[in-house]
């Protein structure tokens, strides 16, 4: 079986394995662009990309029309101008009201509306970045997303801590998926806040048992990174 086929295979693996309503990022980050290239033959149009360099390039190489970019990566400040120009559908990883604040101004300066979602950090890793829930619970409970004026926040995301304990990884992520009902209960007029994103290659079928509505699939689909 070439490196190829193998791409297309398991992508209908793990298409098969979602139920309906849940969507399906591949996570592309360090392949190259045939690989792309090869699961968009085979139907799928949603990538993740976390280097915005990378996304850049690869956007250059295969284009933005036939291509659904999602940012996945930690994102500086000082790089939001240049992400924002790539037009991503969805930036999945802010992690911070600084960076939320500097990627409302870059989109109003640019006349767009930028989709994103809030991170979540509930694994035990300390570097992993993003709001603790009581911290985006008491924004959200301020309504703090009113004086946004050009981004759409869509839901949240979040990573499970990276161990082996299956029970600590279900917690992370029911812990997660609480958050998120907690903030749609306070603020039930929100619109479009329907996105929670969580379970990787490892984790993605626990993680829609716990309430997944995207998940984030790289090695199970492309094999191995090319570092």
């Amino acid at each position: 079986m070439s490196p190829l086929t193998s791409i297309q295979s398991r992508l209908g693996s793990v298409r098969q394995s979602l139920p309906d309503g849940v969507g399906l990022v591949a996570v592309s980050k360090f392949h190259p662009v045939e690989a792309l290239r090869e699961a968009r033959e085979a139907g799928q149009r949603l990538f993740g990309e976390s280097r915005v360099q990378e996304l850049a390039a690869k956007v250059e190489a295969l284009g933005a029309e036939d291509y659904c970019w999602h940012f996945i990566g930690h994102l500086q400040t000082n790089k939001v101008r240049q992400l924002l120009r790539l037009r991503p559908a969805l930036i999945e990883s802010v992690d911070s009201l600084r960076l939320l604040e500097e990627i409302d101004r870059e989109a109003a300066r640019q006349g767009v509306v930028q989709n994103v979602l809030m991170q979540l950090h509930v694994a035990r890793e300390e570097t992993k970045f993003g709001f603790t829930p009581e911290e985006l619970l008491g924004w959200f409970g301020e309504r703090g997303f009113e004086s946004l004026q050009a981004v759409h926040i869509c839901g949240v995301m979040g990573m499970a801590s990276n161990t082996d304990d299956r029970d600590r990884v279900e917690a992370d992520f029911r812990a997660i998926r609480d958050v998120y009902d907690r903030i749609l209960a306070m603020c039930p007029d929100l619109r479009g806040f329907s996105t929670v994103s969580m379970g990787m290659s490892d984790d993605y079928p626990l993680a829609v048992s716990c309430g997944s509505t995207l998940v984030r699939v790289g090695s199970a689909i492309f094999g191995p990174r090319e570092y």
